[in-house]
Order: C-alpha cells, then structure tokens, then sequence
C-alpha cells in the first residue's frame, strides 16, 4: 500500500481524553477513532491488526476442535428472563424494545444463545463433545468507559462454548482452551500470565483469567515466587491467622473513646495493634427490582481489607444488588453507630463475620455506641455471625494461602478468561442428551471468552516507547516500512517502486512511503505507526545502498538493496 494513496491522519498532540498510552499512541496513529464516549471504530491500519489478531485466534480455536459461527447481537429477553440473568446482570446490560414493545438487549456475551442452540439441536450422546465459538462485537453499558479500548461500551470478544457430557469431558475441553490460549497470547507477542479468578456474572466454578502483565491494568494479580499460586485479587485465598487456642477469654469491658471513628484513631488511643481490634463495614441490598432488601454489616480484623467480590459471594447476590448504606438509616434499623459499630448487639440485620476473627480473642470493636468501644469481644461468647467465611483481601506480604511464603501483587490487563459453567445453563434451559439407555442427563458447559480489541490495546501497553507503538510481526499492521527521502528523485523513486514490488511478490505486506513530506514527519510517522521493519531509501540509492532498521532497535545499518530484502523476508517469515 502506498501511503499517498492510504487514508491516515497522524496527530502531534496528545488528544485530552486519552490517559494511557495505549489509548494515546492508537488515536494518535490514526488507527482509531473516536464516535462516542467508550465507542470506537478502526482506521484502515487499526483494523489491519485487529484482523491478524482475529486469525490467530481462529487458527488456534480451529486447531483445538473448535467450529466458528455466528450469531446476532440482538437477543431476545426471554432467553435471559429463562436462564435468571435478565435482572440478574445488573445495569452494565443494554436493553431495548422494538416497535411492538418487545424486550431484547444487546448481547454483552452469549451464553444463552448457544444453550438454546444446542438444546434444540442436540439430543444423544454421540453428538458431544461439541465447541461453538464466534468472534463479534459485544456491547456493555459501562457506567464509567475509560482507558480507550480498555474499558469501552462496544467491544469484539471471542466467545467459545464447549458442550460435554460430563465433568471429566468437561475438564478436558477446559484444558483444551486453556492451551489454545496460551499459544495465542504467546503468538500475539504479549507477556502474560493466566491466574485463578472469581466467575463473576457469568457464573459456573473455576475459572482462569489470562492477564497482560501492566501497570495500567485494572486486573490485581497476587502471586508467590515460591509456588504455582497465582489468583487475582479478587478470588486469591487468605490464610486465616493462627487461633489463639491458649489464651483466655477476658471479661467483656466497655470504654470510652471519643472522636476515634477510625481502626487506626482507635488502636493509638488504647495503645493496642491493629491485628487486635475489629472493623465493621455497613450495607444495603436490592432485590431484583431495585427495592431494599435488608442491611448487612461485614467484620474483618482492623489491619484486614475486607474483599467485595467475596462478600457478593458469600451472600449470593449480584454485584450491583449491594452498596454502602446509610449509616443513619441503618442506625435507626440495626442500632449500629457510624464509626462505633461492633457485633454486639446489633439487631434486624445480616451479619458477616470473616473466617478468621472466631479464631481471635479479646478483641477491640465499637459498642454500637457513640464514643465508645468494647475490649475483650469474643466470638461465640459476646457474637456469632450469620455467615463465616473468608471475605477479606490477601495484601501483599500476607503469607501464600498454599506454602505459607509472603505473596506478591502486580497490576495486568485481563484479555482472556475461561470458565467452567457445569450444568448452569442447561439445568436453567433444558438443554439436556439421551445416553447409551436413554437417560436424559443435562449438558456439561464451559465458556471462553478473549477481549480481541482489548489485547490490541494489551499489546500496544506492552509495545511501546516515547515514540510510537512498537508492534510484534504477528499482529503489525504491515511489517515493512519503506521511506523515501526524495520521491522526486527519478533513481530513489525507481529503487524504492521495486524493492516495494518484489517485497510484495514475496509475501511481505509493505507501506511505501511515498508522500511528499520532509524526512523529518515521515521518520515520525513511521515511529508512531510502529511498523516492525523500515527501509530507508535515500542518498545511496544510485549506488545500490539503503538503510535498514528494525523499529525495536536504535541501530541501524547500511546495505545493498538485494540484501535488506533478503533481511526482511527472513525476519518476517521467523517472527510472525
């Protein structure tokens, strides 16, 4: 393609909204452009990558037994109302009515539709195992879009679905992805690292989230050096402290403790660690139509945070069916006090106790009472909770929940996620096989999905430098740049017209910069497109002589027009 002829507009300025360097680098390269807050379309060399990135991941999916096809994005409420999560999903679901008042959403993911596919089409064991997949555009109403194509409103995913007939097939699908993944991302050049996860809306049991190691991602990844142990934070286990089975159960004391509303204001007026007092955390629910459904008050151990994708779980409620409550309105229903709320004695509410504090004694927690606290709390004895279970945050140097050695955090991109989905969906649907005596058995699922435009913008976080993006062969957009300094010049323009030809002949996708622009802005541009291979034809051209640089290098070198060609051709057909 020859860039006179290409529609690209380059930008010099950093545009206002864009706050990471994927989202700068991509709208400042032209490659996509901006329509609506958290809506993007792609430019001609955006698009380029968005496709390479899309047949590597049907080369794999394909490879593992996958079959591609695909569905719409509208999709009719009763599907959703019939599996439970057309209310369930929360507000991140876009619906809509037609003309006649019939209700459908925009499909966020697709995991009814492929239910009711095979539910209808699949009735006897030896139709199973089956993998559906399809790459299209999803779309979620995200209260707050950001970071480009981080976080966007309308998105391409792959979606795969594997269909079993039992768990044991299922965990061979499973791994089946997992792997095909793992080659994926490999073969999009991204560092990453696939750890364990919360199923969130979608549901099921296990689960890995594959993350790009960056610092601007919204993913939190703990891990030990020690061990496998590798878990967002989010569903990362902790290990409980010790019990304190050999100390005594003191005499519940009541003190004073004015203006200390804060774990940290409390334990410097009593002179005790934090590791020896108790937080409380207050909320409100929903039920599905939005009216209040009853207050809960969660407890961890002062130094603890507590974990709200745990908490969500421990109740068994929808992610936006909970927030923090009015601590006057709770106050007046529970007798908790805002800043002074402990266990005891509360009332009308559902108490959530962290697994560890039963373990604890004489502990420091609010005494529902302005100004003061109460020393020497014990579980059992003074509280008990409605639910026990983990629910707070593994931090980093909290020791590893498997070998005990201190735990690491690190930020990433979540690009890719797996699920094992059981029998959620088919129980939900019907969608159920007949076995070797004609016994009817529900459908084992499992789901897969990978955010493509996300791991574009994954791979530009992870390919970059203050000049441009840096793009792996495997999803440029074109692997050779070839600038010429003077298209003017009759030798230089011939030198340049056949190099681009006998490069295409053979395979290579090539830009040929032949614009009528100073050196300068064309060596910018070809900077901040980020093309892996740039031929410069200059100078040396009557004497058969070019310049040859990789874009991830600062070298660059001279040579003979046949021989940089030879390069090229080596180079793409050993990286891409």
């Amino acid at each position: 393609m020859k860039l006179s002829k290409m529609h690209l507009k380059t930008l010099r300025e950093v545009p206002n909204e864009a706050e990471i360097p994927s989202h700068v680098l991509l709208l400042r390269a032209g490659m996509i452009r901006k329509l609506v807050s958290g809506v993007y379309g792609f430019m001609p060399l955006g698009w380029r990558s968005v496709r390479k990135i899309e047949d590597i991941v049907r080369q794999e999916m394909d490879a593992a037994g996958g079959q591609e096809i695909h569905m719409s994005a509208v999709q009719p409420a009763e599907l959703w109302q019939e599996s439970g999560r057309w209310n369930a999903y929360g507000p991140e679901l876009w619906r809509l009515k037609d003309r006649n008042g019939r209700e459908f959403c925009l499909g966020p993911t697709h995991e009814e539709i492929f239910t009711d596919i095979v539910r209808n089409d699949i009735s006897s064991y030896r139709q199973l195992p089956m993998n559906l997949y399809q790459i299209q555009t999803k779309y979620r109403d995200e209260a707050r879009p950001r970071f480009g194509l981080m976080r966007s409103r309308e998105f391409i995913m792959k979606d795969a679905y594997s269909f079993d007939r039992d768990y044991e097939g299922l965990d061979k699908s499973y791994q089946e992805m997992y792997d095909a993944y793992d080659k994926i991302f490999t073969r999009c050049g991204l560092t990453f690292r696939p750890v364990e996860a919360d199923t969130g809306a979608i549901g099921g049991s296990n689960s890995h989230e594959f993350t790009a190691i960056s610092e601007v991602g919204e993913s939190e990844i703990a891990y030990c050096t020690s061990c496998d142990m590798a878990a967002t934070v989010e569903r990362a286990e902790c290990k409980d402290a010790a019990p304190q089975t050999e100390v005594e159960a003191l005499p519940l004391e009541e003190v004073e403790t004015p203006g200390t509303k804060t774990i940290e204001d409390v334990a410097a007026f009593l002179k005790l660690d934090k590791t020896q007092t108790m937080k409380a955390l207050l909320f409100v629910t929903y039920d599905m139509e939005g009216n209040e459904n009853g207050y809960v008050a969660a407890f961890v151990r002062g130094d603890r945070e507590l974990n709200m994708t745990k908490l969500v779980n421990a109740l068994d409620i929808p992610e936006h069916a909970i927030e923090f409550a009015d601590e006057d309105k709770m106050s007046a229903a529970t007798g908790c006090v805002g800043g002074f709320t402990g266990p005891v004695g509360l009332h009308d509410c559902k108490i959530v106790v962290d697994s560890e504090l039963p373990g604890l004694k004489n502990l420091c927690a609010g005494a529902c009472k302005e100004d003061h606290h109460l020393l020497n709390v014990n579980y059992g004895r003074d509280y008990e909770g409605d639910i026990v279970t983990d629910i707070k945050t593994l931090a980093e140097g909290d020791p590893c929940p498997v070998c005990g050695a201190p735990v690491k955090h690190a930020r990433g991109i979540e690009v890719g996620q797996v699920f094992k989905l059981g029998t959620k969906y088919s129980d939900a649907m019907g969608a159920v096989y007949k076995d070797e005596n004609m016994q009817s058995h529900p459908i084992v699922m499992g789901c897969y999905g990978i955010g493509v435009t996300r791991t574009l913008a994954a791979v530009v976080e992870q390919h970059h430098d203050d000049n441009g993006i840096i793009w792996p062969m495997s999803v440029a957009p074109y692997h050779v740049i070839i600038t010429v300094m003077k298209p003017d010049d009759e030798i230089q323009a011939k030198v340049a017209e056949d190099l681009y030809e006998d490069l295409c002949s053979a395979g290579a996708e090539v830009l040929l910069d032949d614009r009528k622009e100073r050196p300068g802005v064309k060596f910018k541009d070809a900077d901040l497109l980020g093309i892996p291979i740039r031929i410069t034809v200059g100078r040396g051209a009557a004497d058969g002589v070019v310049e040859y640089k990789m874009r991830r290098d600062a070298d660059k070198t001279e040579m003979a027009v046949e021989e940089s060609k030879a390069l090229a051709l080596k180079t793409i057909q050993e990286e891409k």
